[in-house]
């Protein structure tokens, strides 16, 4: 068996050659080659998470052969500074028209030109594969399990696996949804969905899990059901979730998609009289707490229109989610848990890390912002002390409410709309956190704060395309901010009342008010913080809306 020898094909996709069998690439001194290609593959996938770190190496981990000629491999990739990520990749060997077909219609999918004794052909990712998808759906169906070298391959269903497939009868054709994301979703037929973890961590996955509790232990109806999961099991160790069966949800499109909608209809509404009355230009400057103790006012009702209603149900979604998984307090995974000292260090030291990281960039960027976000970025560094200061008082002083899990990275776009309801989705947390942490206990405030940010960031996103029309004067971007600017507190102030209306007494709460207000302004200051270093790094055009949410915010905090 000779090397496997990498050269480039003229169309500039990688050539892998042997002289033995095609899977001879993954066993031996013939993966080096393997190896040495994989990086030019990994760097561009989306569900890649390391892009702006340097590659040192790429090494095949664990090669475990399936059914179909299929491998499921798990690839350790190496950086120049920092800890090693996993990732799984499900390879596969095509020739002939099969492998044309791939390169025509799917080249983010091929992986390389591969010359074996068997012939010529493509190594490819199997996902894309409908037959490999099919058998991953029969392999949970049936409590399959799969050996490897180190590990196995569990693929084990739930109770709900059962109602949830229907008659076994039903061929279920696997689609591979075409939008890459951190992970990689195939649908069956209009009744399930795997969801693909491709980052791999030890211990369980947070949708797994939490996805898990709320369907056998719970049967909360506003989340999708599990109907199974795909783990990988080394003896001694925790499993390591690679994918998550569930029910599919029939929808009309994420929630941020639907407010979109809404606010287009808003600012169109008001385009006959741009020039915003005294209730829109001067709104109130009280603490949003203190605004949703009163009714909203009946102009801005008016004005907003049925979404206000949309925002109700929305927090009463968020606050029955949160009353679901504090609902068994004596589980060791999802019982209550006190902020302890020990956590209100952990969660200080990580507000003050998370701002003097970013204050640091916004110095660094300043100069190169749009005009009119300058100034707003001076008055944000000027208020760095006193944000500082926040943290401190809040953390440093008991804190009677009680941590339990939570959804962790919460907004409009983690949030299915039906037509007539809501359904939450995605429960992994922040992607560029570690899984521990993922899985860690917070406050449900933090998922609050979340879906306040995201109205804010909605109201901008349309008000930005509004004011992108050739004839879009000054006063009318003026006005039409003014516009944005109520629907964002209003929007907030509904969201705010209703969620609390139907929390009210729960042990994740505050009972005292001034300790509710200074939990949730800290939420919000450092979830604004957040979002400006993302701007900074990703669409600076954008970095107004978080600088804006964090004067706003420490405003109303002094």
């Amino acid at each position: 068996m000779s090397n496997p020898a990498a050269s480039t094909t003229p169309a500039e996709l990688p050539l892998l050659t042997t002289a033995g069998p095609w899977d001879s690439i993954l066993t031996g001194d013939a993966k080096t080659g393997l190896e040495q290609i994989l990086p030019g593959y990994l760097l561009p996938r989306r569900w890649f998470g390391s892009k702006a770190r340097t590659i040192a190496a790429v090494r095949l981990a664990e090669a475990i052969p399936l059914d179909l000629g299929v491998y499921l491999t798990l690839i350790d990739v190496h950086f120049t500074a920092g800890q090693p990520e996993t990732y799984v990749l499900p390879l596969a060997f095509a020739t002939g028209e099969e492998a044309e077909q791939l390169r025509s219609a799917r080249p983010n999918a091929v992986i390389a030109g591969l010359h074996t004794a068997e012939g010529d052909g493509v190594l490819y990712d199997a996902v894309w594969n409908k037959e490999f998808d099919t058998l991953l759906l029969e392999a949970i169906s049936h409590g399959r399990t799969w050996q490897g070298a180190d590990g196995d391959i569990a693929a084990t269903p739930t109770v709900a696996f059962s109602w949830l497939r229907g008659d076994p009868r039903e061929a279920l054709t696997p689609h591979v949804l075409g939008v890459e994301q951190s992970n990689t979703n195939v649908r069956y037929g209009k009744r399930l969905l795997l969801k693909l973890f491709r980052r791999l961590e030890t211990g369980a996955n947070p949708d797994q899990e939490i996805g898990s509790f709320l369907t056998e232990k719970v049967a909360f109806p506003n989340v999708p059901p599990v109907a199974g999961a795909l783990e990988y099991r080394r003896q001694g160790a925790e499993p390591i979730s690679l994918g998550l069966l569930q029910g599919f949800v029939a929808n009309q499109g994420d929630a941020w998609r639907y407010t979109l909608d809404s606010l287009d209809d808003y600012f169109t509404r008001t385009r006959a009289s741009y020039a915003p009355p005294a209730w829109v230009a001067v709104l109130p400057q009280e603490p949003l707490l203190t605004l949703a103790s009163r009714p909203v006012p009946k102009e801005a009702a008016e004005a907003i229109g049925s979404y206000l209603d949309s925002a109700r149900l929305l927090a009463r979604r968020t606050a029955e989610l949160h009353l679901a998984l504090a609902s068994q307090p004596e589980d060791p995974v999802f019982g209550l848990e006190p902020f302890s000292p020990a956590y209100r260090q952990h969660l200080q030291r990580d507000m003050h890390k998370l701002a003097e990281t970013i204050f640091q960039l916004l110095r660094q960027h300043i100069a190169s912002l749009p005009a009119a976000s300058q100034e707003t970025a001076r008055q944000v560094l000027a208020l760095e002390e006193s944000i500082v200061q926040n943290f401190d008082a809040l953390l440093e002083s008991d804190i009677s409410a009680l941590r339990q899990r939570i959804h962790g990275d919460y907004h409009l776009g983690q949030v299915l709309y039906t037509g007539d309801d809501f359904m939450i989705i995605d429960f992994e947390g922040e992607p560029a956190r570690p899984l521990s942490e993922r899985r860690q206990k917070g406050s449900p405030l933090q998922d609050v704060a979340g879906m306040l940010r995201s109205f804010h960031y909605a109201a901008y996103a349309a008000y930005f395309h509004m004011i992108n029309g050739p004839d879009c004067s000054a006063q009318t971007m003026v006005d039409l901010e003014a516009w944005a600017r109520c629907w964002h507190l209003w929007v907030s102030v509904a969201y705010l009342q209703a969620y609390l209306e139907v929390a009210d007494g729960a042990p994740f709460i505050p009972a005292e008010r001034g300790e509710l207000k200074a939990l949730l302004d800290a939420y919000l200051l450092s979830k604004a913080v957040y979002e400006l270093g993302y701007e900074l790094n990703n669409r600076p055009h954008w970095v107004a809306i978080p600088l804006q949410g964090i004067v706003q915010t420490a405003q109303a905090v002094q």
